[in-house]
């Protein structure tokens, strides 16, 4: 998304960031459960740490410092061609990034904070990405997880053709025990078979449960480390600049602990509690009404969706946000009953539109031009 900050601090709805309203979900938690001591923390990367925690510093309650988060690590971004660590002089921290966030686990336990946790009695975790701000911790699954007995549990939702690239659960051959396999594990030839809804069914919320006693076990028994599978992934030492050096980012996936654990479980959830924002395209639709703020801070898909996104296609110039930000100066266009909008050029959405069914919205002029307020259902706009 070309963010030059963490993706966090992005403003969401009504001039709040996430971070805004995962500090407001927690306050409302508190308040609900009637509990005090409900721990918050960030899993920082280097390059978010100093912003992030400057903006929860207005939210005393959360804590601070070494309270608040640990820093997980940073690993040499290798150069495609010749697999040596990559070299920028124009900015030497392009040279770096975080290797996935599997890195939790790594980080959790050479910061110190696993053993800090379980020395102040801390039992269960529950873990979500900063962007999905459908997730909460939700004290009946909680009560499930902790009857269940399981070490480790995912939470699944069905998937549909927006998440068709996304990692998908799935079944060991060797163990019968579940297993999650990501898009970079998947051959070339292979591809249209992982992409196959009917077939692969649930796809991994990375929302997840640990029992950090287990989790410490675990770490005991394999000296240290909780072996995850490593992919590769291919980016441009310059996320920006993409004449700049190719290079491979190793990652690990922190969903793929799931087949670290025996007894490991997975659990289907309503779409609710997922909303995501990968790419331009998320946040377009999420910036919308197809979704809504709840009272307790969530941010999910609106009734009237009956659980399915709108599916959204921007024109690559519009994969950075603040090239999306000029495209929609208003705000996005109205997709509460859009199923697919496409946008293939340059333009600009005045205040007012409305989008219905599927609609494609062509500029092949070479120039800017303006999507004039007003309804467009089930057509091709040439603009």
């Amino acid at each position: 998304m070309g963010l030059e900050k963490a993706k966090s601090l992005l403003e969401v709805t009504e001039g709040n960031t996430f971070l805004d309203l995962i500090a407001k979900q927690v306050e409302s938690m508190k308040s609900e459960f009637k509990v005090k001591n409900l721990k918050f923390m960030l899993m920082n990367s280097f390059a978010t740490s100093k912003d992030t925690l400057e903006a929860l510093s207005k939210y005393s309650d959360l804590g601070t410092g070494d309270d608040l988060e640990f820093v997980q690590n940073k690993a040499p971004k290798v150069t495609a061609a010749d697999f040596t660590p990559a070299s920028w002089p124009a900015e030497p921290s392009h040279e770096w990034c975080p290797p996935g966030h599997g890195d939790l686990y790594p980080a959790m336990l050479g910061s110190g904070t696993l053993d800090k946790l379980l020395k102040n009695g801390f039992k269960y975790m529950f873990v979500s990405n900063s962007d999905n701000l459908g997730a909460t911790m939700d004290l009946k699954i909680l009560t499930h997880f902790a009857r269940s007995g399981a070490p480790f549990m995912m939470e699944v939702a069905a998937r549909t053709d927006a998440d068709k690239k996304g990692g998908h659960l799935a079944k060991s051959n060797d163990t019968g025990g579940l297993l999650l396999r990501e898009s970079a594990q998947c051959p070339e030839a292979d591809e249209k078979a992982f992409q196959d809804v009917s077939k692969y069914k649930y796809f991994n919320t990375n929302n997840l449960w640990v029992d950090l006693e287990a989790l410490k076990a675990t770490f005991d028994k394999n000296g240290g480390a909780v072996p995850l599978p490593v992919m590769t992934n291919e980016k441009t030492v310059d996320p920006r600049d993409k004449k700049s050096t190719k290079v491979l980012q190793l990652e690990t996936a922190m969903g793929a602990a799931i087949q670290c654990f025996d007894g490991a479980s997975a659990l289907v959830i309503p779409r609710s509690r997922f909303a995501p924002v990968k790419t331009t395209n998320d946040l377009f639709a999420l910036r919308s009404d197809a979704y809504v703020l709840t009272k307790d801070f969530r941010i999910t898909l609106a009734e009237k969706r009956n659980g399915i996104p709108p599916d959204v296609k921007l024109d690559g110039m519009y994969k950075f946000t603040d090239a999306m930000d000029k495209m929609i100066p208003d705000g996005p266009p109205s997709l509460i009953d859009c199923k697919k909008i496409v946008v293939e050029g340059e333009v600009k959405f005045a205040k007012g539109v409305v989008i219905k069914g599927t609609v494609t919205i062509k500029n092949t002029s070479g120039s800017c031009k303006e999507v004039a307020a007003g309804t467009y259902e089930d057509k091709t706009v040439e603009l």
